[in-house]
């Protein structure tokens, strides 16, 4: 998995585990057909694909302008720069030009990419009726339910690196990586309660599978 640091790799991930955690990865990945829009957002993470695939859709036009979001999260805390320097680096070297460009260093969660990206983009007087996250294919979901929830009137489509479960591990930490989709499925359900994002109701299933990862383990991100 390209990134730009991250722990060392945990025990080894045993067969019943990946059984499980494809069925989350399956609820968790959202990809709308895109239509035109006025702002794509690249959510900041440790995984640098997001933003090439960002740099990717604004030279296919679907939008005029780019913004990479991220301050530092749980992942890239020990980065020496911000995510969205670090993905602004990856755009430019996409070729998206700095007048196509603007950066949010703010943000440490999902919620704060699209409230301080709102803040940004209010102060510079550039209005969105529609807009397109760029995030991990697992984070697409809960994305874009966060950003329905805090940043209503605004029609939000999601996008991600067209990446399967294997190809988008690709040799990465398989542990670090099943204990996130499992914090970001948790999430789904307790966020929507707590009102931080709209209600995406998560089936018997995935939960089912949530929750056995959860027992065996992975639940390094669970929140308690």
């Amino acid at each position: 998995m390209e990134s730009h640091g991250g722990r060392r790799a945990g025990p080894a991930v045993d067969e019943r585990a990946r059984e499980l955690a494809r069925i989350v990865w399956d609820h968790l990945v959202l990809a709308d057909p895109l239509s035109k829009a006025d702002v794509i957002l690249a959510l900041g993470c440790h995984d640098t694909r997001v933003a090439a695939h960002a740099a990717r859709l604004w030279h296919e036009g679907w939008a005029p302008l780019l913004v990479v979001s991220g301050g530092n999260g749980k992942i890239t805390t020990g980065w020496d720069e911000t995510e969205a320097r670090a993905f602004a680096r990856v755009v430019r070297a996409h070729g998206v030009p700095d007048e196509a460009l603007l950066l949010e260093e703010t943000a440490s969660n999902t919620g704060e990419n699209i409230t301080a990206t709102r803040r940004l983009l209010d102060g510079r007087g550039i209005g969105v009726r529609r807009g397109i996250l760029v995030a991990k294919p697992y984070m697409t979901r809960r994305a874009l339910a966060t950003a329905r929830r805090q940043w209503p009137g605004v029609g939000w489509l999601a996008a991600a690196p067209e990446l399967g479960y294997d190809s988008y591990l690709d040799g990465g930490d398989e542990r670090q990586f099943i204990e996130l989709m499992v914090g970001d499925l948790q999430r789904m359900v307790v966020y929507a309660e707590r009102g931080f994002q709209v209600p995406m109701p998560v089936p018997a299933a995935p939960w089912a599978a949530f929750e056995e990862l959860a027992r065996l383990g992975y639940d390094r991100h669970v929140i308690g």
